[in-house]
């Protein structure tokens, strides 16, 4: 469990890159039992008007927070996680590699030593672009 007095806010956490494929999304979907047709049909997907199979938004979100909870050193120190999503993740067919390569960093965006807690920052981007905003997961600390 990570020290209160060790922390400051802005501090980095860290940072990931995440490699999506489409294996990743068909794995998730018989995890979560969601098999919209948008997270594995290409045709499907472009005829409601997306950019072609995306990845489903829990996933992004899931893949997103494991940086918080390897930082934190303990999955149960995480006790609320909430994000708005704003962009699609569109993954390519690349033949099992990845179709595509989402960045994700953390800070430490507030401090509360009465509470024992702190705010984690995610920013969560594709190509550049945010495409999850207010990432944000509260961590118990020492």
């Amino acid at each position: 469990m990570r020290n209160i007095a060790d922390l400051a806010v802005g501090q980095e956490i860290g940072a990931r890159t995440l490699e999506i494929s489409r294996a990743d999304l068909v794995r998730y979907a018989g995890a979560s039992g969601d098999f919209n047709p948008i997270h594995w049909n290409e045709r499907f997907a472009r005829e409601v008007e997306l950019p072609g199979v995306i990845a489903h938004g829990m996933f992004t979100m899931g893949a997103a927070v494991q940086l918080v909870t390897d930082w934190a050193g303990d999955p149960a120190a995480v006790i609320s996680y909430g994000t708005r999503f704003t962009k699609p993740v569109p993954v390519a067919d690349l033949d099992g590699g990845p179709g595509a390569v989402v960045e994700v960093t953390g800070i430490i965006g507030a401090l509360d030593a009465d509470a024992a807690t702190a705010r984690v920052d995610l920013t969560v981007t594709l190509d550049g672009q945010k495409v999850l905003v207010k990432a944000q997961a509260t961590v118990r600390v020492a």
